[in-house]
């Protein structure tokens, strides 16, 4: 017990140290914080965080909540999404972007551990013992050049905070896509066609579980759409949807 105590008090020096050579830094911005993981209170201040009332089918945020029943939007209720439920912790939008982008495509990994438990938090009535974590996977050849899974390392850090198990091979991307972001819902849907598959060996693992889909963010549901429908027909006994951040769906618009 002793030993531990020393252990830790040399940690606690270690840290107060390293904060003295390099003070902790906000997540959006250089400012300096309290402690790492941190956001200032100018850029808290401007993140949209999507709280209850939410849709409970696609996690856009709602203005009210329903007076019974389970809050849905409108478009849910009148088209739902093959997934049960979504959550995200932000509104994809210039402020969340310093957060994610950087994770994407500047090797900002560090960023994924603030940001996973953050996940773990918003998307804590998903994550249930029974649960089994399964990243949205990059092809090969972008897997190559960006050198890591973004939603693979959201992945590891929520199961890490919520203790919940990951299979972080479950799906593979068959063929690459373009980049989706400057093209419409209908466009997006027909690049992720067919583009994505379970890996042999894993339908065993996910038959009978309830999967949670982990990406860094939800635009029109294509790419969710795609993988849930695999998931399902590998006999996956529900999916739900975590992302970091969620654009505002387009069918409510």
């Amino acid at each position: 017990m002793e030993a531990m105590g020393f252990v830790r008090a040399g940690r606690r020096w270690g840290r107060a140290l390293l904060d003295m050579v390099m003070p902790p830094q906000c997540l959006c911005c250089d400012a300096e914080v309290a402690d790492p993981g941190l956001f200032c209170a100018s850029c808290f201040a401007g993140l949209r965080f999507i709280t209850a009332p939410c849709c409970d089918r696609c996690g856009t945020a709602l203005e009210r909540a329903p007076r019974v029943g389970t809050p849905l939007c409108d478009a849910c209720q009148e088209d739902p999404p093959p997934w049960s439920r979504a959550r995200a912790v932000f509104l994809y939008d210039e402020r969340s972007r310093r957060l994610i982008l950087p994770l994407k495509h500047a090797d900002r990994t560090e960023l994924a551990a603030p940001l996973g438990r953050l996940m773990a938090r918003a998307g804590g009535v998903l994550l249930t013992p029974d649960c089994l974590l399964v990243p949205v996977p990059l092809h090969p050849r972008r897997l190559r050049g960006r050198r890591y899974n973004q939603a693979g390392l959201l992945a590891h850090a929520i199961a890490r905070t919520a203790r919940v198990p990951v299979l972080i091979d479950a799906l593979v991307r068959t063929r690459a896509t373009l980049a989706l972001a400057a093209l419409s819902a209908e466009q997006r849907e027909s690049m992720v066609r067919d583009a994505f598959a379970l890996r042999r060996g894993r339908a065993a693992v996910i038959a009978g579980r309830r999967v949670v889909l982990v990406d860094d963010v939800l635009t029109s549901g294509a790419t969710a759409r795609a993988c849930t429908r695999i998931l399902r027909d590998a006999g996956a006994r529900s999916v739900d949807i975590l992302v970091a951040a969620r654009t505002a769906d387009p069918r409510n618009l």
